[in-house]
C-alpha cells in the first residue's frame, strides 16, 4: 500500500503543475517539454536495461548471492549510464539537432540547452534505479517513500518559485530582485528541466547509504544470466513505452515544421486528462499482482480470477462514462488554448480502458511461465504503433495518434485474450463483459459527439447507466456485501 500511494501521488503531483503549464506556456512551448519527456522516457527503460525486475528475479533464485545480484545489476546500469553521458555530452549539438524545430518557439541554444539538462536527469535517475529497488528488497518501504515524496516535493516546489516566486519578487521589487532579474528568463520552459535535474540530484544523496553498501566485484557468470534474464524485459518494457509515448516523437517528425510543436503541445496537454483511468490502472495492479500470484494455488482460482475481470471492467466503464459525462468541468486542468484537442480525449480513454483489461487478461503468461508472450504481444503493439502513425500523422495530426494508441491497447487486449484462452483458459464471461463495454462506449459517443457534452445529460446516462449495472448485478452485489459485513 505504501509503494502504491507514492507511486500514486508522484503521478498526481505532476498532473496538478498541468494547469499550470498550460496557464503559462504556449501551446508550441510545452510541445518542447512533451516531445522531449516522451524522449526521456524511452531512453530510461534502455538504460534501466530491465534489470530492476532482474534484481527482483536473482535476489529470490539466489538467496546465497545477494550482494553479488546487487553488485551486479547497479554496475551493468553504470556501465550504460556512464557511456551514455559521455556519448551525449559530446555528441549534443548532433542530438539538438536531430530533436529540435525550427518553428521559433525556441532558439537552437536553447534547446541545445534542454539536452543537456536532460542527459543530466537521465543519468542521475539511471543511477538511482538499483538503489531504490534495494530499499524495497530490504523491505524498507518507509524510507522508499520518503525519498520519492522528497523528490517530487523539491520538483514542486522548484517549479512554483521558477513560475511565481521569483516573478512576484522582482514585480515588487523586493530584496533581491536586481540580482535574480540579472539572470531570471521569464516563462522560461527551460527552468521546468532545472527542477527536475535539482529534484534528481536531491534523490542520490539521500539514497548515498544503499551506495555504500556497494561492492566494485563482478561475477561473470551470474551475470550472463542475468543478462539472458534481462533482455526480453528490456525489449517489452521498451515496446510498452513506445505505444505510451513514441506519438508524441513522431508528431514533431511528421507535421510541417511551423506547426509540429504547436500540435504536440496540444496533445501532450489532453493526454493529461485521461490520467484518471491509467491511475485506476495503476493503482489495480499493485494490488492484483502479489494476489493473482498469491492465489494461483488455490482450487477456484480461474474462476476468482475471472470475477475480478468482471467486476474490474464495470468499474472501468462507469470511470470512463463518468469522465466523459464530466469533461466540460476536468478541461478546466488545461487551459483553454488546450480544449481545442478535447476530441481527441474519448479515444485516450477507451485505449486506457483496453489497457487495463489486457493487464488483467495478462495473468495467464505470468502464472503459467510464458511470459515470452507478452514480448510478442508488446512488440505487436509497438510496431502497430510505429507503423501507423507514420502513415497518418500527416493527414490527421493528433487525433490520429489518438486512434492510433487506442486501437494499440484494443489489439492486444484481443490477442492476449484469445491467446490465454488457449494456453491458460479462464472463464471469463465475455458476453457480460462485451455488452458493458458496447454501451458504456455508446453512452460515451452520444455525451460527447451527439450533446455535444453537455453537462446535464450526460450525467444523467451516467445515472442511468450505474442505475442499470446495479440493477443486473444486484444479485452478486448483495454477496459482497454480505461477505464484508
Amino acid at each position: 500500500m505504501i509503494y502504491g500511494i507514492s507511486t500514486i501521488f508522484s503521478r498526481l503531483f505532476n498532473f496538478i503543475l498541468t494547469p499550470i503549464y498550460t496557464s503559462v506556456y504556449a501551446q508550441g512551448v510545452y510541445g518542447i517539454f512533451t516531445k522531449m519527456f516522451s524522449y526521456a522516457s524511452i531512453i530510461n527503460a534502455i538504460l534501466a536495461f530491465g534489470m530492476e525486475t532482474t534484481f527482483f528475479r536473482y535476489l529470490n533464485k539466489h538467496e546465497d548471492k545477494k550482494q553479488e545480484v546487487y553488485n551486479n545489476s547497479f554496475l551493468v546500469i553504470a556501465f550504460i549510464s556512464i557511456l551514455f553521458l559521455v556519448t551525449g555530452l559530446i555528441f549534443t549539438d548532433y542530438i539538438t539537432r536531430f530533436t529540435s524545430s525550427s518553428d521559433g518557439h525556441a532558439s537552437y541554444d536553447e534547446q541545445r540547452k534542454y539536452v543537456q539538462y536532460l542527459i543530466w536527469i537521465l543519468f542521475t535517475d539511471a543511477i538511482c534505479v538499483i538503489p531504490f529497488a534495494k530499499l524495497r528488497a530490504d523491505g524498507r518501504p518507509i524510507k522508499y517513500s520518503v525519498v520519492k515524496f522528497f523528490n517530487i516535493g523539491v520538483f514542486v516546489v522548484l517549479n512554483l518559485v521558477f513560475i511565481y516566486v521569483i516573478p512576484a519578487v522582482i514585480k515588487h521589487d523586493l530584496a533581491g530582485a536586481e540580482w535574480l532579474s540579472s539572470w531570471f528568463k521569464p516563462d522560461w520552459i527551460g527552468y521546468v528541466f532545472v527542477a527536475n535535474l535539482v529534484a534528481s540530484i536531491s534523490t542520490f544523496l539521500l539514497l548515498l547509504p544503499e551506495f555504500g553498501a556497494l561492492q566494485l566485484k563482478f561475477d561473470k557468470q551470474l551475470f550472463y544470466k542475468m543478462f539472458a534474464y534481462s533482455w526480453p524485459v528490456l525489449v517489452a518494457n521498451l515496446s510498452f513505452i513506445i505505444n505510451e509515448n513514441l506519438d508524441k516523437i513522431l508528431l514533431g517528425k511528421y507535421l510541417p515544421a511551423n506547426i509540429a510543436d504547436y500540435e504536440t503541445g496540444i496533445y501532450g496537454a489532453v493526454c493529461k486528462l485521461a490520467i484518471f483511468i491509467s491511475i485506476f490502472n495503476t493503482a489495480f495492479r499493485l494490488g492484483a499482482e502479489p494476489f493473482f500470484f498469491s492465489h494461483s494455488k488455490d482450487e477456484n482460482a480461474k474462476t476468482t480470477y475471472a470475477n475480478i475481470l468482471n467486476y474490474f471492467v464495470l468499474a472501468l466503464a462507469i470511470l470512463f462514462v463518468g469522465l466523459i459525462a464530466n469533461i466540460d468541468l476536468i478541461k478546466h486542468f488545461i487551459d483553454k488554448r488546450y480544449w481545442i484537442g478535447l476530441p481527441a480525449v474519448p479515444f485516450l480513454l477507451f485505449g486506457y480502458v483496453c489497457l487495463g483489461i489486457y493487464m488483467n487478461l495478462s495473468v495467464w503468461y505470468r502464472l503459467s511461465d510464458q511470459t515470452r508472450y507478452g514480448l510478442y504481444i508488446s512488440l505487436v503493439g509497438a510496431v502497430f504503433t510505429i507503423v501507423m502513425n507514420i502513415i497518418l500523422i500527416p493527414k490527421y495530426s493528433y487525433m490520429a495518434s489518438a486512434w492510433v494508441s487506442m486501437l494499440a491497447y484494443f489489439i492486444i487486449m484481443v490477442i492476449s485474450y484469445v491467446l490465454g484462452q488457449k494456453y491458460y483458459p479462464i472463464p471469463y464471461n465475455l458476453k457480460k463483459i462485451s455488452i458493458y463495454l458496447i454501451i458504456s462506449t455508446a453512452i460515451v459517443f452520444i455525451s460527447f459527439f451527439i450533446f455535444n457534452r453537455n453537462i446535464y445529460i450526460g450525467n444523467a446516462l451516467l445515472i442511468a447507466f450505474i442505475a442499470g449495472v446495479a440493477y443486473f448485478e444486484k444479485n452478486d452485489l448483495m454477496k459482497i456485501l454480505k461477505r464484508t459485513t
